[in-house]
């Protein structure tokens, strides 16, 4: 499947994932390689079934842990696989010393409980940051495993030196995988933070007055010209599939207006595998000074 390529007006700044992304990783590579500890930084990946996406997502995970010296082992299990059998798979690697951190890749099988799931990994493990004592610790603004990809949007806005403190934030989207605990971390820097939802009324009342507004619902192309402020900060967190290619909740025509947007790919994506191996190495008892 091709990717569309986006719009390259000569106003818009372009927020590209692959750089920063590769920061992150050339960090987390450095502290891999100087390494003191018994075992180096070691990940685990559950996946169940065989849905190509996933596949493809566990697939680029991997080869980013070993370009960067963590080690990584992949859990395969049936798409029949029950709650049970699951979890009973989290509490082998629960008790592994050699595994520091556990990423359960999502979507799981309808049959399976995917907050069962979560809650059964061992927080200290919990690479994704989706364990309710990691979803409190954000909320507390306790250090602790951050979710990946709004980490790696807060990392994000840092490389290219986009301020936060003091602005007027909107976020679409209110999902404890992204929306929310980006909204938190948002707080946490001072921002001013609105987050909308499907039953919040007429949402482009609220994006036209904001300075920075992320976008992570999954319909493409919701957000238009007319709910972006000239001139403000927009992230696309949002990917659909589509046989033009991937892509955003935010229309094309945005980029002319926008003072700086990430394009659909190319944006958050890198920033996401980025940050689980920033967590890793965190997990296993490393410092990275990788921002959020």
């Amino acid at each position: 499947m091709k990717d569309a390529a986006p719009p390259s007006p000569s106003s818009v700044r372009w927020l590209l994932g692959r750089p920063a992304a590769d920061a992150v990783q050339e960090r987390v590579a450095a502290r891999v390689a100087a390494w003191t500890g018994p075992r180096v930084p070691g990940l685990a990946v559950v996946l169940v079934g065989e849905d190509p996406p996933s596949l493809a997502y566990v697939r680029s995970k991997r080869k980013a842990c070993r370009q960067v010296g963590i080690e990584s082992v992949q859990i395969n299990l049936p798409e029949t696989a029950s709650t049970g059998a699951v979890r009973s798979a989290v509490a082998e690697l629960n008790r592994d010393p050699a595994v520091h951190g556990i990423l359960v890749q999502l979507p799981l099988p309808p049959q399976v409980d995917a907050a069962q799931i979560i809650a059964a990994i061992d927080p200290a493990k919990d690479v994704d940051g989706l364990h309710p004592d990691s979803l409190g610790r954000l909320m507390s603004g306790r250090p602790g495993l951050v979710p990946c990809t709004p980490r790696g949007v807060m990392t994000l806005l840092d490389h290219y030196r986009i301020p936060v403190a003091g602005r007027r934030a909107v976020v679409l989207g209110r999902s404890a995988l992204v929306g929310l605990p980006l909204a938190l971390l948002l707080l946490h820097r001072d921002a001013s933070v609105t987050v909308l939802h499907s039953k919040s009324p007429r949402p482009w009342e609220q994006t036209r007055d904001a300075d920075i507004v992320v976008a992570a619902v999954g319909r493409p192309g919701l957000v238009e010209p007319e709910w972006i402020r000239p001139g403000a900060t927009v992230v696309d967190v949002g990917i659909t599939r589509s046989p033009a290619g991937l892509l955003g909740d935010v229309a094309p025509a945005v980029a002319e207006v926008a003072g700086e947007l990430t394009p659909v790919p190319g944006g958050v994506g890198p920033m996401t595998v980025a940050t689980l191996l920033a967590n890793t190495v965190e997990a296993a008892g490393g410092t990275l000074d990788v921002g959020a």
